[in-house]
């Protein structure tokens, strides 16, 4: 195979890093990046129209998002052996995703545009969904879809017995008592 893979790593520095690769992993999409933190792994693509048909008037930005069981060693048994329709968690971040991403793009973009993220493999102390907006901006900063900064997500809580937390844990955000998730993006003011 001839192909260049770029990397770039993100020291979180807590002894934790996040990795970038692109240029390995479905090179037919306009924009493809592979996120890696721990042993959790997302791919994301990122594909849009050349053409904009002319009685539309808004962004047709669709953004999927997908955890198989396979990706937790897992396989669906007994009654549903497939699986179906999205779960409710994978809906709501596929909300904040688009929430996020769609007021980067330029206001007279009118191409259908998707962006689709599928955990291929999942770790226990790495959630998976704080990582997604990450990958989607990376997919499409990569790709040649007109795009205006990048995005991530943050996870916030509340807890009145822990100050600081340096191990950001599954086991350390059900132990506390309020949670947000929010998106962040990069803007500037004209």
């Amino acid at each position: 195979m001839n192909y260049t893979v770029h990397n770039q790593t993100i020291d979180l520095g807590n002894g934790r890093e996040i990795s970038i690769e692109t240029g390995k992993l479905a090179k037919q999409a306009h924009g493809s990046v592979v996120v890696k933190s721990g042993n959790t792994m997302l791919l994301a693509t990122a594909v849009s129209a050349h053409d904009v048909r002319d009685d539309v008037d808004f962004l047709p930005l669709t953004v999927d998002y997908r955890e198989k069981y396979a990706a937790a060693g897992r396989f669906p048994g007994g009654f549903f052996k497939r699986e179906a329709r999205p779960s409710d968690t994978e809906v709501l971040v596929m909300r904040l995703v688009d929430r996020a991403l769609r007021p980067t793009f330029p206001g007279d973009y009118h191409a259908g545009t998707q962006v689709m993220i599928q955990l291929m493999s999942a770790d226990e102390e790495v959630l998976p969904d704080s990582l997604a907006g990450l990958a989607a901006s990376a997919c499409i900063a990569v790709s040649d879809i007109p795009f205006d900064g990048p995005i991530s997500e943050v996870r916030v809580a509340r807890s009145s017995s822990i100050r600081s937390v340096r191990s950001w844990s599954v086991r350390t955000w059900t132990s506390w008592s309020r949670v947000a998730w929010t998106a962040l993006s990069w803007w500037k003011a004209k």
